[in-house]
């Protein structure tokens, strides 16, 4: 069964949260801070973190951070738990690492619908042919990325993004259609989908294979080779 990181700093939250996922089947870990949490993590390694923003020493924000910039366990899914709920926070937690984000309060219903979307989405494996587009290699069934030869590590948001363009070239993509064909879903917010383009740009920037993610003002975003 999956197994789920609770990093919050209220007990009362976090034995919450317990009984909910575990009665939904979900195997739980608990901590109240981010230095716990990244002893747990360092342990064993859970298939998806909830995590709050507010709390003491380091905040959810930064352990989120600092989780990407960690290639050991930047792959392990994030959905950030925050009071904050303003257009700004929900980009800023995206940007941070998080793959969803949910503003208290919630409903159990919700929370279990989001968390399984994440999982659904970042547990997904395709068998298939290995995708290539201009040096860039995409191989489903390792799940591995190159470019040009060399290894390229990618959340699994931005992974899932990618994959899905170079399967589908050459055709536009609303908002809407990501979100529905990648994160599986109806729940986010459209503006989500720019946040991980804008992710998948800087992460492909270097060798310049941003530029096949391309923009069709009014229409959404197009995978292409050609300019």
């Amino acid at each position: 069964m999956p197994t789920i990181l609770v990093v919050d700093d209220d007990p009362a939250i976090r034995e919450m949260l317990k009984l909910a996922l575990t009665t939904a089947g979900y195997q739980v870990q608990e901590a109240g801070n981010a230095l716990d949490a990244r002893e747990t993590i360092s342990n064993q390694a859970p298939d998806l973190i909830l995590l709050d923003w507010m709390m003491p020493g380091q905040s959810g924000f930064d352990f989120a951070r600092s989780l990407q910039r960690d290639p050991t366990h930047r792959r392990i899914p994030v959905i950030m738990l925050t009071a904050r709920d303003q257009e700004e926070d929900k980009v800023s937690s995206l940007e941070a690492g998080a793959d969803d984000y949910i503003a208290k309060p919630f409903s159990v219903s919700e929370l279990l619908a989001r968390i399984k979307a994440v999982l659904r989405r970042t547990t997904r494996h395709s068998d298939g042919e290995v995708l290539d587009a201009g040096g860039l290699r995409l191989d489903p069934s390792s799940h591995r990325i190159s470019i040009n030869g060399a290894p390229l590590e990618l959340p699994p948001v931005e992974y899932q993004l990618l994959q899905f363009f170079m399967n589908n070239p050459e055709r536009v993509y609303s908002r809407q259609q990501l979100i529905e064909q990648v994160w599986n879903t109806s729940y986010l917010e459209e503006r989500t989908v720019d946040v991980h383009i804008r992710r998948l740009r800087i992460a492909l920037e270097p060798s310049g294979h941003d530029q096949m993610i391309q923009t069709v003002r009014g229409s959404g975003y197009r995978f292409s080779t050609h300019d």
